[in-house]
Parts: structure tokens; sequence; C-alpha cells
């Protein structure tokens, strides 16, 4: 991921809303940083076709569910956002960033991977993909303000 992304990303990931927070530019170039992996898939010409940010351990982090997980699954890659564009479902993009963040966690000797998915409002395809992949729930809360209610994922590369 660059700079030269942050508008496609920006606009990528806010056209997603509410299956995740809109975060605009200035969000994204703020949360980078904090990001142990970006990366950004294109679809072979040249078109951002996903993305995905992922949040190590002891990051200075705000998100509750990240601060969730830094309590009860502590030394877990946790990913922040996954965002495929709808034209590019079914081709194997979010397979392939999930690999790349296995691999991630191995490197960092990292036993979990940790994500959330939205319940209420409801997110059945994410939730579906993610329990494809092997992840299982290790929990539920609240989040928003009592606005979103999320499934607390993990899974063991």
């Amino acid at each position: 991921m660059s700079s030269a992304d942050l508008d496609a990303l920006a606009h990528l990931n806010d056209a997603a809303v509410p299956a995740v927070n809109a975060l605009g530019v200035e969000g994204l170039r703020v949360h980078l940083p904090r990001c142990d992996l970006a990366l950004v898939a294109d679809d072979g010409a040249g078109e951002i076709a996903g993305f995905l940010l992922a949040v190590g351990p002891g990051e200075p982090y705000a998100s509750e569910n990240y601060r969730w997980f830094s309590t009860h699954r502590p030394g877990s890659l946790y990913v922040d956002r996954i965002v495929v564009s709808p034209q590019h479902h079914g081709r194997g993009i979010g397979r392939a960033l999930y690999a790349a963040v296995a691999r991630r966690a191995t490197e960092r000797g990292l036993p979990e991977v940790t994500c959330e998915v939205n319940l209420e409002p409801p997110n059945p395809g994410s939730l579906a993909f993610h329990r494809r992949l092997g992840f299982e729930q290790v929990g539920e809360q609240t989040t928003s303000g009592g606005t979103v209610r999320v499934a607390l994922l993990a899974w063991r590369p």
C-alpha cells in the first residue's frame, strides 16, 4: 500500500459502510502507521480490487474491538478491515489477502488471527466467508454506543 493508493482505498472503504466504518483519506492516512500489514490487491489490469489492514499486538489503537482482543486474545494479529469491491467478489481475492495475513502471523510468531464481523447491522456474506476460512466465534459485543453488534472471531492458521 502506498500514499498514491489512499484516494482509491478511502473511496472503496467508505463505499463498504456499514460493513466497515468510514475513514476517508485522512483517517486512512492516520491509521496506516499503526498497521503491521497493509495490503492492496489489484485485478491484474491495474485497478484496485480490495485491501486489508491488520494491526499487531500492543499498538495504541482505540478501536473497541481491538481492545477486546487485546484483553481476551492477546498476541493475535488483528484484521481491522478487509474490503473487496463487489465486482471482484468470488474471485479469491479475500482468500489471497488472508493467506498473506497467515504468513505474517507465522513470521511474527503470533498464534491467532482475529477480526470481527457485524451481526447488527447484519453482514451474512462476510460471516459465511470467515467461517469457510476456519474462523470461530470467540465472543460478541455491542459497540458504537449500542448501534453495532459484532461477532468476535479467531483463526489459527
